[in-house]
């Protein structure tokens, strides 16, 4: 079984092809997620075509829950939320893929058991399907071509949850074997250049010299340098004076 209870299940509900229930598969290991159940797959169970697309990912589908439908499918969940594309005249909740995803991990974290449903490639699921969850799931897609293949709609689906499961940075960078530069570093990089472009007349006529001065201050203290950077805008400017020397 499982290893982590603390997560939702993806319902696959009649999936037509194998490839699509294998794609689904890696689209779920990529977030973490392992807790796959398939609502009556067209083609058979279990389905060569889904191990040879799931790779990787193929104990999703060596512990995949077979169903016979969508109640048996839901039968120990306390909450579900159907994936659409399209209106249903239902009323319900209606969560974008994050919203839904954010209630979920409240809803698992106070002991709930939770699933999100996906229908079939072709036309997704049915108004009885749908009529079966608690809450609706939409993505504000193109609306002159709203179909999502299932692996995409799982994926996205995993991507928010793996989101709000855990914190995700929203931006890192790589510093590659240096640090930040320190603003005694900086400070010291703009008096080598002040210095340098004042021997070569650069500040000129006098009467706009301290401006310039400080529009140059300005320039380094927007760039966020690292120490690399500084070492080499030194040998730059000391290698430009050598140069200059010479000729």
């Amino acid at each position: 079984m499982p290893s982590d209870q603390k997560q939702p299940a993806f319902v696959l509900v009649r999936p037509q092809m194998g490839e699509n229930i294998g794609g689904a598969a890696r689209a779920m290991w990529n977030f973490g997620l392992d807790r796959m159940r398939v609502v009556a797959p067209r083609d058979g169970w279990p389905n060569q075509k889904a191990v040879t697309m799931a790779s990787g990912a193929g104990r999703l589908l060596d512990e995949a829950q077979l169903c016979a439908d969508l109640p048996e499918a839901l039968s120990d969940c306390t909450y579900s939320y159907a994936t659409t594309a399209r209106a249903r005249g239902l009323t319900k909740p209606v969560f974008s893929p994050e919203g839904a995803m954010r209630d979920a991990a409240a809803r698992i974290a106070a002991g709930e058991k939770v699933a999100v449903i996906f229908g079939p490639e072709r036309a997704g699921l049915e108004n009885d399907d749908v009529a079966q969850a608690n809450a609706i799931i939409t993505v504000p897609v193109n609306p002159e071509f709203p179909s999502l293949n299932l692996a995409q709609c799982v994926l996205l689906t995993g991507y928010e949850w793996r989101r709000q499961a855990s914190d995700v940075p929203h931006e890192t960078v790589d510093m590659t074997k240096t640090e930040w530069a320190s603003g005694l570093e900086i400070e010291k990089l703009a008096a080598h250049y002040e210095e340098r472009l004042e021997a070569a007349g650069f500040f000129f006529p006098e009467t706009k010299a301290e401006g310039m001065k400080i529009n140059l201050r300005n320039l380094w203290s927007r760039m966020r340098l690292t120490r690399a950077d500084v070492q080499m805008l030194h040998g730059i400017m000391r290698q430009m004076v050598r140069w200059k020397e010479r000729g």
